[in-house]
């Protein structure tokens, strides 16, 4: 089964190693034929017209749920538009936990450009505090998430992503992902990615883990050479018999 891999920059990369980047996964899914869905989130000063293969979307990390206006630092759909961007990341654990979103900011950022017809990437997950108070808990945390969203809308794809496992050097095992992937699926119909500091190293045993669609990864997906990689195997999970050359 092909799984989806996306690509959050954060806050990373330029606008001219953007399109290097860009221009070489391009490359690589036409030259070997990548049928699965691989999703790329520059930094919005490197957003632009690219011309990139039909399984690749190009989508931002933010934006305001206004067209255009008076807001400050935001950039809001006419600016989208300008890049025909129709693809956004929302509810990050970053926005929720250190720029401060609340759940209602973020549903209101989520019907707006749900009604848009935006490809949304929804990402929910829980702090080691929650974690730490056991299963019901973690999953009391991460269904108050879904407040004021509507899970059945057909362009969406959850990704779930345990604040305690991004950036802190702690790792999800395969049994945390199974378990919290197993209940979320009881709940949605949605593509379910993984987003909990995946390594390249260790990438096909979580694309195996059942109700794993794909993954939303961070750090180790900024080297283009190492995304083609991660695009492999997610193209060929469950058929791959040589063992893949990783670092990390």
């Amino acid at each position: 089964m092909k799984k989806i891999i996306a690509s959050n920059f954060k806050t990373n990369h330029t606008r001219k190693s953007t399109r290097e980047f860009i221009d070489t996964i391009t490359q690589y899914m036409d030259d070997e034929s990548i049928k699965n869905d691989v999703y790329i989130f520059p930094p919005t000063t490197a957003l632009d017209q690219f011309n990139i293969n039909e399984n690749l979307n190009i989508g931002v990390q933010n934006a305001y749920n206004v067209k255009n206006g008076s807001f400050t630092g935001e950039i809001g759909t006419e600016q989208l538009d300008e890049f025909g961007i129709k693809t956004i990341l929302i509810g990050h654990s970053e926005r929720r936990h250190v720029i401060g979103e609340s759940q209602k900011d973020i549903a209101l950022k989520y019907n707006y450009f749900k009604s848009l017809g935006y490809k949304i990437i929804y990402c929910v997950g829980e702090p080691l505090e929650v974690k730490e108070e056991g299963l019901t808990s973690t999953l009391g945390y991460i269904f108050e998430q879904f407040d004021g969203i509507d899970l059945d809308y057909e362009n969406l794809v959850i990704a779930y992503e345990p604040v305690w496992a991004i950036g802190t050097g702690i790792s999800a095992t395969i049994e945390d992902i199974a378990t919290i992937h197993k209940k979320l699926k009881k709940k949605i119909t949605a593509p379910l990615l993984y987003g909990g500091s995946v390594k390249l190293c260790g990438l096909q045993d979580i694309l195996e883990i059942d109700n794993v669609d794909g993954v939303l990864v961070g750090t180790a997906s900024w080297d283009k050479d190492d995304f083609k990689k991660m695009i492999y195997i997610g193209s060929k999970t469950g058929s791959i018999n040589e063992k893949i050359d990783c670092k990390n």
